[in-house]
């Protein structure tokens, strides 16, 4: 069972902290096995805004976690305390992973942790945390970053990003999409923070794709095309375009594919399908194809990542222990 610890002090932005919480307190229904044991640790009674938190632990316990979160920092112009950035520091040194919402970077890079990495944080301060720490490639157009043990997200909602692809990547993707499901929120969203400064959101079912997104993620086996999309939402490629560029953030095309490959590992990760007939069953035709892009969009070949999925999470394709593991 990995342990998350949630690092807080005074000044912690709440939202951010309890949307973690949400994410790694307890387990979707029918997701099996083991989850996270999710503690937190801080100084003593922390005031989050108007509410009142008791931790489970000191800060000194941060270097026993596997993963250590660190929410939202609510003043950016205040330098985060000195024992919360030993802490972080100290957890870093002992092999946690380590992990940022929103401004909770600013407490990431005073610890030196962000140093000679890419990393990102809400735009609105962007600017500030390059300025104040130079030696951080601070990205100002992507909902998160991940660099293996320390991963950074954007603001607010991108914090939900970030936990799901924590989830994701510990767990799995279905396991990941239960955990959306049960918040009602996207598993996964395309593009940057860019699409989000000046274009509100919009409320789900309730944009010009709300229902072409559904239809077509039930096809994903069929050689879609933009044609058949534009036809289907009863406008043209064009007018399409513009509505996927404000809603998704990407195109049509590249959404579609995005989806395909998580589709494809989903099925990679919960079946014993080969690779062509989950080649076959995402829409991309061959195996070749399916390589190619695999390859391309998630670092390792379909085989490699099956074989990965399957000795981290020591189970079979029913959830079952393999009898070689202790």
């Amino acid at each position: 069972m990995d342990t998350v610890a949630l690092a807080v002090t005074d000044g912690m932005l709440h939202f951010e902290l309890a949307l973690a919480y949400e994410v790694f307190d307890a387990a979707p229904a029918g997701v099996a096995g083991p989850w996270y044991r999710l503690v937190v640790c801080g100084p003593g009674p922390v005031r989050a805004g108007r509410f009142l938190l008791e931790p489970d632990h000191g800060l000194d316990r941060l270097p026993h976690a596997d993963t250590v979160i660190v929410p939202g920092w609510a003043d950016v112009d205040e330098a985060p305390p000195a024992d919360l950035v030993e802490a972080v520091r100290a957890a870093h040194e002992a092999g946690a992973r380590l992990v940022s919402l929103c401004t909770g970077a600013f407490v990431l890079a005073a610890a030196g942790l962000l140093d000679g990495l890419r990393a990102t944080t809400h735009w609105a301060h962007t600017q500030v945390l390059a300025d104040r720490h130079p030696k951080v490639e601070v990205d100002p157009d992507v909902l998160y970053v991940d660099n293996g043990s320390v991963l950074t997200s954007a603001g607010k909602a991108a914090a939900m990003d970030l936990c799901l692809h924590l989830v994701r990547l510990d767990r799995g993707s279905s396991v990941a999409n239960a955990v959306a499901r049960r918040l009602v929120v996207p598993p996964h969203r395309d593009g940057g923070q860019a699409q989000f400064v000046t274009t509100p959101v919009p409320a789900p079912d309730h944009h010009p794709l709300a229902e072409l997104l559904p239809w077509a993620l039930e096809r994903l086996d069929r050689p879609l095309t933009v044609e058949d999309l534009a036809r289907r939402a009863r406008m043209s490629s064009r007018h399409l375009g513009r509505h996927f560029r404000a809603v998704t953030g990407t195109t049509p095309l590249q959404w579609l594919l995005t989806q395909r490959i998580r589709r494809a590992q989903e099925l990679l990760e919960t079946t014993d399908d080969s690779v062509d007939a989950v080649a076959a069953a995402t829409g991309m035709g061959t195996a070749t194809t399916l390589r190619r892009h695999f390859n391309r969009m998630v670092g390792v070949p379909p085989d490699t990542y099956r074989r990965t999925f399957r000795t981290r999470n020591g189970s079979g394709p029913d959830g079952s222990e393999h009898p070689h593991r202790p």
